[in-house]
């Protein structure tokens, strides 16, 4: 009996392990080498941002990359010296070339009763969207809703509104930074739901991202936290089904995905690939002609470095990885004290634009950084 229970268990854990999208070819990273045996990205280069100094906020995370009207953006959250401060400021900086950025500007002031938080972009149109995450301190458990501001010039903004449900109401959640679009216009995004941060799938079809949204149908793994064990999604398509990549809260080291084949209604449990991670934020998206990637610290560790772009011709098998940002002599070091502060390269986010990929990232949490690489470099024969 005992061996039946035993072999019961075995073979569910290996359908789990078959039920997860996506995975990374054998042998792709390896553990022992310097930067996991991997090369730099042909072409990459990468450019400050912002740089922490001794008169400026020396917390600055988050970053989040944009194309608007012949300009890039980069938008994220700054204190004077740790995370999550109640003077988080959100701020962005604009560029013509992705090389030489313009001064911060502060998109959102610090709140009395809440702290901000930068929820990324959209645009329609001519029109430039910014969201803003609101944290009320008096809300229990934590957690928040969002709101946003639109510009047509990237310097005059609106006062800020709250973004809408599908029945017209205030969206309870933590908006997550991926707003992007599927071939046909139906937005995709996650929210971290009240009452806590329950990570779940949101789309819309209304073209502005102000409104309409709903959330998609997804069971959370199990967790006696008011935070879901899968947080911080990112997402690409392919072959018209949607893979949503997650981080795991449980320390699991391993990316978790969940997918989706009706535009983002409905989404199958999140289940445990075997591509590494650092528990961290990530980013996924689809490379130009086909082909996914997916951009992350493959440490298996906490450790935020390398940081590496892994590719994909399927959307199923991850068989090609390359370096962003190096580790060793390369890594700089942290430069001032800061809660939850740490050398290395975190929660990239990217975007595909004029031939590049752009991935923006705080380096040790203090210098916000943007490296792009050419697609053509990373791209399928």
């Amino acid at each position: 009996m005992r061996a039946l229970v035993f072999a019961t268990i075995l073979l569910a854990g290996v359908c789990q392990a078959q039920q997860a999208p996506i995975r990374a070819a054998e042998g792709l990273f390896d553990a022992q080498a310097l930067n996991l045996g991997l090369e730099m990205a042909t072409g990459a280069e990468t450019f400050t941002v912002f740089a922490a100094g001794g008169n400026t906020y020396q917390y600055n995370h988050g970053a989040v990359p944009f194309a608007f009207k012949g300009k890039l953006y980069v938008q994220w959250q700054s204190s004077p010296h740790d995370e999550d401060a109640p003077t988080t400021q959100v701020r962005y900086a604009m560029s013509i070339d992705g090389k030489r950025w313009s001064d911060a500007i502060v998109l959102a002031q610090p709140r009395a009763d809440a702290t901000v938080t930068n929820g990324g972009w959209w645009a329609y149109g001519d029109t430039l969207v910014a969201y803003i995450n609101v944290w009320p301190h008096d809300l229990e458990p934590r957690g928040g809703h969002v709101e946003y501001r639109t510009s047509k010039d990237g310097i005059h903004w609106s006062a800020p509104k709250p973004v809408l449900d599908d029945q017209g109401e205030p969206l309870q959640g933590i908006l997550e930074q991926d707003i992007r679009a599927l071939e046909d216009g139906r937005l995709i995004s996650a929210a971290h739901m009240q009452p806590g941060l329950k990570a779940k799938p949101v789309f819309t079809d209304d073209a502005t991202g102000l409104g309409g949204w709903q959330t998609g149908d997804m069971t959370n793994l199990p967790t006696n936290s008011d935070v879901s064990r899968e947080i911080e999604p990112s997402w690409f398509t392919r072959d018209g089904e949607v893979v949503m990549t997650f981080r795991d809260q449980q320390s699991s080291f391993r990316i978790f995905a969940a997918l989706s084949k009706d535009r983002g209604e409905t989404w199958s449990r999140p289940a445990k690939t075997n591509i590494p991670d650092s528990r961290a934020k990530q980013s996924a998206g689809n490379l130009p002609g086909g082909g996914a990637f997916i951009i992350n610290n493959p440490s298996n560790s906490k450790a935020r470095f390398p940081l590496v772009i892994s590719t994909s011709a399927d959307g199923v098998v991850f068989d090609r990885a390359y370096i962003l940002r190096a580790e060793g002599d390369k890594l700089p070091a942290q430069k001032y004290p800061g809660r939850y502060k740490r050398v290395g390269y975190s929660y990239p986010k990217s975007m595909v634009h004029n031939g590049y990929v752009y991935t923006a990232y705080g380096t040790g949490k203090e210098d916000i950084d943007i490296t792009r690489v050419p697609v053509a470099s990373l791209q399928y024969e």
